[in-house]
């Protein structure tokens, strides 16, 4: 096997996932490299921490997401395995190409503005809540 195709494997058996952490009504995520076999516990430790991402607004309306790009940049050259949520947060950070399904997502919450019957009826709109003010 040449040098470049075994770099290119190296991490093939391991893949790029978020681990919950936090609670119920307050979580918080930590993305990590771990191994694709074995199951998403706090108990298994992973090979590394790359990043955190809190999906929770803060007072600034911004979710927060920490990336060590260098170490995100060493595991995709080694051919790591990225995970649909992690290549959604890749791709929103402008690390990645975006991810199939975030254009679907984007597509829909257009649609939601624009035609009231597939607007989710647990999400109000700042301009709705507005004119009822």
């Amino acid at each position: 096997m040449s040098q470049a195709a075994s770099s290119a494997t190296k991490y093939a058996r391991h893949c790029l996932r978020l681990s919950h952490w936090g609670c119920k009504n307050r979580p918080f995520y930590h993305i990590v490299v771990a191994k694709k076999s074995f199951p998403n516990r706090h108990y298994i430790d992973p090979v590394e921490q790359v990043g955190t991402f809190d999906p929770l607004p803060n007072s600034n309306n911004e979710k927060l997401c920490a990336l060590n790009l260098e170490r995100l940049h060493h595991y995709i050259a080694g051919g790591i395995t990225i995970e649909e949520p992690v290549a959604q947060l890749l791709g929103l950070a402008g690390f990645t190409p975006n991810h199939p399904s975030t254009y679907a997502q984007a597509w829909r919450n257009r649609e939601a503005l624009t035609d009231d019957s597939k607007r989710r009826k647990n999400v109000i709109l700042k301009e709705i809540q507005e004119e009822t003010n």
